[in-house]
C-alpha cells in the first residue's frame, strides 16, 4: 500500500474505471488535481473555452459510444454553476457524466473565501449525486460510488467537489486492490414477458416505441429480431432514433409534435396497443394524454421505477433494462412462433408501410434564398449511412428529424429534453475525440452556432475535425414561429447590416459566420444557391480530410419558412408556402390535412 496524494490516487481509479479521455478547464482549486494528470500523463485533456462547453464535450463523449463517461473538470466556484446545464441535459437524458469541481480549503467552506460556493447543493436537483468530499481517503471511494451510480439503473450524472486540501493531503491507497463495482440492473422475468406477449397478441394494430433506454442498453438488434419474429412496427422516439433503420421495413416513422413524419403520426392514431421500450412519454413525444391514449392500451418497460407511471399508468408495467426486457421478449416470442401462437400483422405492417411511401412532405425546392427543407435532401445525398448527426435544439433539430435519415444506434445523437442552444458544437467535438474514425455532421441554426462559437478554436487546437451545417436565416426561427399564436415578431431578429460586409451579399444577416470560423482556425464555405450544394459538401470534406479542423458549411436560407408542427398529433400545421417570405409579413399557408 503506498503512500500518495489523494489526487494521483483519483487518477488511478479513473484510468482503472476506463477514463482516457477529459474535457475542462484548470484553475488555482483544481490544480492539484489537473498536476497528478500531468505526471500520470495517460487521460487526453481537451481544453475547452468555457466550462458548460466542456460538459456538453463530455456528453458528447459518453454518447458517441457504448461504455464511454465523458469526465468534466474545473475550478471552484463558477467552473461549477458552468457545468450545471451539462448536468441537467445529461440527466435528462439519462446520460453518464462525471464532473470534477475544485473547492476552498475546508477551513474556509463557510468565511466568504474567494470562488466557494456549495455547488454540491446546487447541482444536487440535477444529478444522480452530487458531494463535497470532506475527507482524503474518501476521494477514490467517493469516484468507486460516483461510477457504480452512473452505471447503475437508470444512467446518469454525478458531480463529486473537492476541497483543494483534501485533493493535497497524503493517504494510503493500493490500486491493485481496487476493483470497479458491477452495475446493478433490474431485468424482466419470464412470467412478465408472457404477460406481455399475451397482451401483444391480444392487439389488431400494435406498435412499438423504441426509447433511447434501448440505445443505452446496446440493444437496437435485440429490437430488431423482436420486431421481425413479431413482425409488430416500430416508431423510435427521438432519442431512440437509429435503434432501427429507417429504411426497415418495420419502420413506421416518429410520432410527435415537432420532430415526427406525418405517417408516424397517422399510424400512432391508428394503433389499438402501444409496447414502450425504455422510453419516457415525453410530451413532445405525446402531446396531450388524452390524444395519445385514446382507444389504446399500454405496456411499458423502462430500467427506473419512478418512470411507470409517471405521464400516465399502462395497462401493464415492468421494471426492467431495456436489453435484458428485450431478450426475454425475444426468447419468449421466438418459442410462441414455432408454436404457431403468435398472431399474424402483416397486414397491419402493409398499412403502415403503404403510409410510409405516400405521407411525406416536399423538400425540393429551387428558389434563392434557400429554403431549409433543401438543404436536408441534399445532406442525404452526400452522405452516407454511416454518418453520425449532431444537433440540440431548434427548426434546423426540428426539420432535420422531419427530413433526415438515420440507420445505426449513437448515429443521431440529440440533446433531447433539455434542448440548450450552443449544445451542438461542443458536443461535436465531443462525439470526435470518442471516435476519431466516424463521419460527424453537426447541425444548428444561426443562434445555436453563435452560442458557443469560441468552441471552434477548442476543435482547431486539438485537431477535432467535422463538418457543421449552420442553416442561417438571422432569425431564433423556432420562436419567431412560437410568437405567431401572439401575433407578434419581437425580439428574436438577429439581423443588421454588418458594416464589415458591405460588399457581402448577406451584409444584412449580420454575423459573418465564415470570418468567425476561419479566424478561430477552422475552414468555412457558404452555399447560397442550389447548383452549389454537390460541390460545397465535397469541398467540405476535403478540408476536413486536409486540415484536421472543424469545418463550417453555412447555407443561406429565406428570412422566414415555418416548419410542421402543433399542439396535437391530430393537429399538425402543414405548411406550404405560396409566396415570397417577408419578415414583416405573416406567411401565407395551405393546409394539407
Amino acid at each position: 500500500m503506498a503512500r500518495m496524494r489523494a489526487v494521483d490516487a483519483a487518477v488511478l481509479v479513473l484510468e482503472k474505471e476506463g477514463i482516457s479521455c477529459a474535457f475542462g478547464v484548470p484553475g488555482a482549486a483544481i490544480n492539484p488535481l489537473y498536476s497528478a494528470l500531468k505526471a500520470r500523463g495517460s487521460i487526453r485533456h481537451i481544453l475547452a473555452r468555457h466550462v458548460e462547453a466542456a460538459s456538453h464535450m463530455a456528453e458528447g463523449y459518453t454518447r458517441a459510444k457504448s461504455g464511454n463517461i465523458g469526465l468534466c473538470i474545473g475550478t471552484s466556484g463558477p467552473a461549477g454553476t458552468d457545468m450545471i446545464t451539462g448536468l441537467y441535459s445529461a440527466a435528462a437524458d439519462s446520460i453518464p457524466i462525471l464532473c470534477i469541481t475544485g473547492q476552498a480549503p475546508r477551513a474556509r467552506l463557510n468565511k466568504e473565501d474567494f470562488q466557494a460556493v456549495d455547488i454540491a447543493a446546487i447541482a444536487a436537483p440535477v444529478a444522480k449525486w452530487a458531494v463535497t468530499v470532506m475527507e482524503p481517503y474518501l476521494v477514490p471511494m467517493a469516484l468507486q460510488k460516483a461510477f457504480h451510480l452512473m452505471r447503475s439503473s437508470r444512467p446518469g450524472p454525478v458531480l463529486i467537489d473537492l476541497p483543494v486540501d483534501v485533493q493535497l493531503a497524503e493517504i494510503k491507497f493500493d490500486i491493485d486492490a481496487y476493483e470497479p463495482l458491477a452495475p446493478f440492473k433490474p431485468a424482466m422475468t419470464r412470467a412478465q414477458a408472457e404477460k406481455a406477449l399475451a397482451m401483444l397478441n391480444a392487439a389488431k394494430k400494435p406498435l412499438i416505441v423504441a426509447g433511447g433506454g434501448i440505445i443505452n442498453a446496446e440493444a437496437s438488434d435485440l429490437l430488431i429480431e423482436f420486431a421481425e419474429i413479431t413482425g409488430v412496427p416500430v416508431i423510435p422516439t427521438l432519442m431512440g432514433w437509429g435503434a432501427i433503420p429507417d429504411d426497415h421495413r418495420l419502420m413506421a416513422g416518429m410520432c410527435g409534435l415537432q420532430t415526427s413524419h406525418r405517417y408516424g403520426n397517422a399510424t400512432m392514431l391508428e394503433a389499438d396497443l402501444v409496447f414502450g421500450i425504455g422510453n419516457r412519454w415525453a410530451n413532445r413525444h405525446t402531446g396531450s394524454v388524452d390524444v395519445y391514449t385514446k382507444g389504446k392500451k399500454f405496456i411499458h418497460v423502462d430500467i427506473e421505477p419512478t418512470q411507470i407511471g409517471r405521464v400516465f399508468a399502462p395497462d401493464l408495467g415492468v421494471v426492467s433494462d431495456a436489453g435484458a426486457a428485450l431478450k426475454m421478449l425475444l426468447d419468449v416470442a421466438t418459442e410462441w412462433k414455432m408454436a404457431g401462437r403468435l398472431r399474424d400483422w402483416s397486414g397491419w405492417a402493409k398499412e403502415c408501410q403503404q403510409r410510409k411511401k405516400t405521407m411525406k412532405r416536399k423538400t425540393h425546392f429551387d428558389q434563392v434564398p434557400l429554403k431549409p427543407q433543401r438543404v436536408y435532401e441534399e445532406m442525404n445525398k452526400a452522405f452516407g449511412r454511416d454518418t453520425t448527426y449532431v444537433t440540440t435544439i431548434g427548426l434546423s433539430q426540428i426539420a432535420g428529424a422531419q427530413f433526415l435519415h438515420v440507420y445505426k444506434p449513437r448515429n443521431w445523437i440529440n440533446c433531447g429534453q433539455a434542448g440548450p442552444l450552443g449544445w451542438t458544437l461542443p458536443a461535436a467535438l465531443g462525439v470526435r475525440a470518442a471516435d476519431p474514425n466516424r463521419t460527424i455532421v453537426a447541425l444548428s441554426g444561426d443562434y445555436d452556432f453563435q452560442f458557443m462559437i469560441e468552441e471552434l478554436a477548442a476543435g482547431a487546437q486539438h485537431k477535432l475535425p467535422y463538418i457543421h451545417v449552420v442553416v442561417n436565416n438571422a432569425y431564433l426561427g423556432l420562436i419567431r414561429q412560437a410568437q405567431r399564436g401572439f401575433s407578434m415578431d419581437f425580439e428574436v431578429s438577429l439581423a443588421f447590416e454588418n458594416v464589415n460586409r458591405k460588399d457581402d451579399p448577406e451584409a444584412g444577416y449580420g454575423v459573418d459566420h465564415v470570418a468567425v470560423a476561419e479566424a478561430m482556425g477552422c475552414k468555412a464555405v457558404r452555399v447560397r444557391k442550389p447548383e452549389e450544394f454537390a460541390a460545397a459538401f465535397k469541398q467540405a470534406q476535403r478540408l476536413m480530410k486536409e486540415h484536421q479542423v472543424p469545418v463550417v458549411l453555412e447555407f443561406i436560407l429565406e428570412r422566414v419558412t415555418n416548419i410542421s408542427m402543433g399542439t396535437e398529433i391530430d393537429k399538425i400545421t402543414e405548411f406550404e408556402e405560396l409566396a415570397e417570405s417577408h419578415e414583416d409579413a405573416p406567411t401565407a399557408i395551405v393546409m394539407l390535412d
